[in-house]
């Protein structure tokens, strides 16, 4: 309940004072490429539940019919101002209404797609039995995931064999561990990983 109360405070002030960078940004991205100004993808929540993530629009429009996983600094399928956006990780922000909504909490898991979550074993499902975050340990660790997986020749295999199960690894001991004090550790260290 506490980590509920402060969800949402925060991501309700934080949404009021970012609004106008919202609005920028929702204009550039309107203006530089044809399609929405949001992105909305399905992914698997709480209790093994799909809901809608929010988040800018960074690709063409349709570019995710091409592969699920964006790979390399310069995906071709990714805007000029997109990957900008993914540099910085400024596409995120609009996940704070999934916050708000009580999809989301500022941090846990990183919500996957159904096709990656049905290949979990049933010890790698129990991080579903959390509220799936903005951020977490497994994203600071594999902030540099776009550049490994353009260097392995199967980059969707790779990541299903190697990094998928790394993720979970370390979202699993969080779930074990998670308190307050602990999520503001892990938000401030995602501050500093997107400074660097």
């Amino acid at each position: 309940m506490i980590k509920r109360v402060f969800d949402f405070i925060i991501s309700f002030i934080s949404l009021l004072f970012i609004f106008p960078i919202l609005f920028l940004i929702s204009i550039i991205i309107k203006i530089s490429s044809p399609g929405p100004v949001f992105y909305k993808q399905t992914r698997v929540g709480e209790n093994n539940k799909d809901f809608k993530i929010f988040k800018f629009r960074t690709m063409h429009l349709n570019a995710d019919k091409k592969g699920l996983l964006t790979i390399g600094g310069r995906d071709p399928r990714v805007t000029t101002i997109g990957y900008y956006l993914r540099k910085s990780k400024l596409d995120e922000l609009p996940q704070l209404i999934n916050v708000v909504k009580g999809d989301m909490s500022f941090v846990g898991p990183r919500p996957e797609v159904r096709q990656y979550v049905n290949l979990y074993s049933e010890t790698q499902k129990k991080v579903l039995n959390v509220k799936p975050g903005i951020t977490d340990l497994a994203s600071i660790e594999f902030r540099n995931e776009n550049e490994i997986l353009s260097e392995q020749e199967d980059p969707n295999q790779y990541y299903i064999d190697y990094i998928m199960p790394k993720k979970l690894e370390i979202n699993l001991k969080y779930i074990t561990q998670r308190s307050l004090i602990k999520d503001l550790d892990v938000i401030i260290k995602t501050f500093i990983a997107i400074l660097r």
